[in-house]
């Protein structure tokens, strides 16, 4: 009997009446079982994210330039996102930038211990880069946190630098007068924050 995608046919082993033994008539029936599931894997980045990997290493933020759009992309893929064309040109943006959004957390994760609520995961753009990516922002209280607040890199030390965009600890305000992102449809457009 073959693989039947009709989820109202049981198979033949469960079409019969289940008849538990007499010793388990006073046993609490099992309502729910948890399997705590894992995989592990190794990834093994391509050209463009090597880079950037190597970039990190010397405190540099590599981007992709798209041949079609002229955006620039942090992390960089090897493939614009936006025209599908494979990039050719990488160029190192500024570890300065902007939060273009945020989010406040105040549950803790069990995987990273070392937050402790509440937190600001941001998404930064940094300057010289159209998109960026998500980040932690520290050293400012979540509820000051806004839109358009300009922000910089706060590095690991230099002796403890590998090829990890964890050598950017978190981003923290520069001080420096917001950007004004009065039109949200300009976000991300060529030139937007070159």
């Amino acid at each position: 009997m073959g693989y039947n995608q009709d989820p109202s046919v049981q198979p033949d082993a469960l079409s019969g009446k289940v008849t538990l033994p007499a010793s388990l008539d006073d046993v609490e029936m099992v309502q729910a079982v948890r399997t705590p599931a894992a995989i592990d894997y190794i990834a093994t980045p391509g050209a463009s994210l090597s880079a950037y990997l190597r970039g990190m290493k010397q405190k540099k933020i590599l981007g992709d330039v798209c041949p079609v759009t002229g955006q620039v992309f942090v992390p960089p893929r090897g493939v614009s996102p936006v025209s599908g064309q494979r990039t050719t040109e990488m160029v190192e943006v500024s570890d300065q930038g902007y939060v273009e959004s945020f989010n406040v957390t105040r549950l803790p994760i069990k995987s990273r211990p070392d937050l402790k609520p509440p937190y600001v995961s941001a998404w930064v753009v940094p300057d010289g880069s159209n998109v960026g990516s998500i980040a932690l922002v520290a050293g400012i209280e979540p509820e000051e946190v806004r839109i358009g607040m300009r922000v910089g890199a706060v590095w690991k030390p230099d002796d403890e630098l590998e090829e990890s965009a964890a050598n950017i600890l978190h981003w923290e305000p520069t001080g420096e007068p917001d950007v004004v992102l009065d039109d949200l449809r300009i976000i991300g457009k060529p030139g937007d924050n070159q």
